[in-house]
Formats: structure tokens, sequence, C-alpha cells
């Protein structure tokens, strides 16, 4: 499945996003031979009129390591899909992505413009496609200091900005965290500011809404899930304490039913059929995208077990709409919200 750069066969166990990259080796060309990046494609971006910083650049990224920069980052090459979508937001166009298809697939909440150039998978992109592009600054989501990513972009002499993707501490902080980093690197701080302040009322509003719907009958229990088929056998991931989905359902006043084991970073637990049927009285939500390597929801749909559940049973088992990244930012998490509103007062 299109996850997090997380182990299929062992969810709970976050890995290094660089463990194999491709041969490496950069092509000679002029930046001025290099067409600039069109503006990100939305009406929203088209209409835009917060300002660009135009100085020198000097911040801290993620892991203490710092950025320097003679002016804010113009031709940007990104490597994880909720930093693709970070750029979209602040409305500049990457020269170049990880995994664009992919991305498309499970990332609607900004659309990738025509143009920008795919330098492979997440885990093993192509480094000499990459600086072909003739970044300026290349932002990737690592997990250490001293991740091989890390390690196989400093032989280049072009900057990297390091992002944390996820913190099970403070989920949505970590969100807003990376978003605003990525801001103050390509200048587009005063974007920024709209944007979050943008997802913060949305919030709001959907809290009230939700409680409204409820009437006072009290938060209801809840677990997101997803999931992969292998072999015959189904593996379901619920997204428990410290994950953005289940922050976010949380802070609609809802409480996560999911209280196993879950590792420090995503927040993400691993479970099976048996085990989401002790959550019976909770109700399921999941990712409604399908998944082209194979269909969980089809194959659970076929299981006996999973259709004596009483969520199940009952109607309490709810797909939010495709193309809403789990692991995204802020306006991947406006898009989360909405689903689970629609969801909760229909």
């Amino acid at each position: 499945m299109k996850t997090r750069p997380i182990a299929a066969l062992a969810p709970v166990a976050v890995l290094p996003l660089g463990l194999l990259l491709a041969a490496c080796g950069t092509t000679e060309a002029d930046a001025d031979d290099k067409p600039a990046p069109k503006a990100a494609d939305s009406a929203e971006c088209s209409a835009d009129e917060t300002t660009t910083s135009t100085g020198r650049v000097k911040l801290t990224d993620s892991y203490g390591r710092t950025v320097e920069l003679d002016k804010p980052a113009e031709r940007v090459a990104v490597l994880e899909w909720q930093q693709v979508e970070d750029v979209l937001s602040l409305c500049v166009a990457p020269v170049a992505v990880a995994d664009a298809e992919g991305y498309t697939t499970w990332d609607t909440a900004e659309k990738l413009p025509e143009g920008v150039t795919d330098v492979g998978t997440r885990g093993e992109p192509n480094l000499e496609t990459l600086f072909g592009t003739d970044p300026d600054l290349v932002i990737v989501e690592a997990y250490t200091p001293d991740d091989e990513i890390l390690k196989q972009l400093a032989k280049y002499d072009v900057p990297v900005l390091a992002t944390k993707g996820a913190d099970a501490a403070d989920p949505v902080a970590n969100m807003i965290d990376t978003f605003e980093l990525i801001a103050k690197a390509t200048g587009r701080e005063e974007r920024a500011k709209a944007v979050v302040d943008g997802f913060e009322a949305h919030l709001a509003e959907a809290r009230e809404k939700v409680a409204a719907a409820d009437a006072g009958k009290g938060a209801g229990k809840f677990v997101y899930f997803d999931g992969w088929v292998q072999g015959g056998n189904v593996s379901i991931r619920p997204f428990g304490q410290g994950s953005l989905m289940g922050e976010l359902g949380e802070q609609l006043g809802l409480e996560n039913a999911w209280t196993g084991e879950v590792d420090p970073a995503y927040g993400l637990g691993q479970t099976d059929i048996e085990g989401m049927s002790e959550l019976g009285d909770a109700t399921f939500f999941h990712t409604g995208t399908v998944d082209p390597e194979g269909d969980v929801n089809a194959a659970l749909a076929e299981n006996a077990v999973w259709q004596k559940i009483p969520a199940v049973a009952e109607g309490r088992t709810h797909a939010f709409p495709a193309g809403i990244w789990t692991f995204g930012g802020p306006r991947s998490a406006e898009q989360v919200i909405d689903a689970y509103v629609d969801l909760l007062t229909q």
C-alpha cells in the first residue's frame, strides 16, 4: 500500500527513507537554461496576494542542521508527499518530486502542476535526475539526523532541508511546524500564516458542527484504520494515540478506541480482523482510496468474521472519500476534518 516509508510487514516500525538509493551523479547544466517553475496550479494561488520575502535565509531544520540560502528557494525538489503538498499550499511549484503518480492518487489536497519532473520512488529516488533539474533546495523527510538520505544528499553542493514527518507527542503541531519551516525556506511566511489561520478556523467551525449534531449525547468512540492484503491475509493498521487521524478525530470531540501499542512517530498500531472485533462498539472509519497493489476494503467485505463485527453489521463503518492523504499537511487535514463532519452529521 502507499504509506509513509513504514515497512508493510511491520507497520509499527518506522524505517529510514533512503534504505536504497539509485546510482548518483549530477548532470551539468547552466541554471539560465532551466525554465522557471510555473506557479502552483490552483485558483486560490492565482488569487493569492501574500508577499514573498527576498532576503538571505538562515534557519535550523527539524534535526538542528543549519540551512543557509542567498535568497528564498524557488527551485525546490521534494521527496515526500506531505512536503510536496506543503510546497503547493504555499503557492510554490516544485521542479521535481518523488512518485508523482502516487501523489496524484493518494493526495488530492493540492494538484501537482504539469511539467514537474518525477525522480522515482520516495524510498529510492534517482539522484541524477533530481539534480538534473537544478534545484536550489532539496526538501526531504528524515527520521534521524544521520538518516541515509541525508548522507547521500550531502555529497552534492545543494542545500537540504530535513523535516520531521511525524511526532506522536503532538501530531498537529508537528504538521504545522513542518509547514512553517518550509515556508521560511521559500520566503512564504505570510502565505503560511493565512493557510494555518484558515486550518484553525476550519477546525473550530467543524467542532461546533459535530457538537451540535451530537446534541449532548457525549463523544462517541471511533477508530480510523487502513490496511493491506498479502498472500490472502489481511493486515489492519489502526491510527491510535499520537496519529494525525486520531488526533483530528479527538479534536472534534470523539474518543479514539484504539488503545493498543503504537509507534512513537506516527501513532500507528497493528492488528487483524479478530483484533478489530474487540472494538465493535466504536464507529469505524477507513481510507476510501483503492490501493493499486491490493484492495483491502474488498477483501474485508468478503470476510465472514468481519461482517459479524457490530460496527460493520450495524452500518457504523464508513469510508472516507478517495484521495485524502492521512499523513498530509494543513490542506489534507482540512479534508480529513470535512470527511469526519460529513459522516458524523449525516
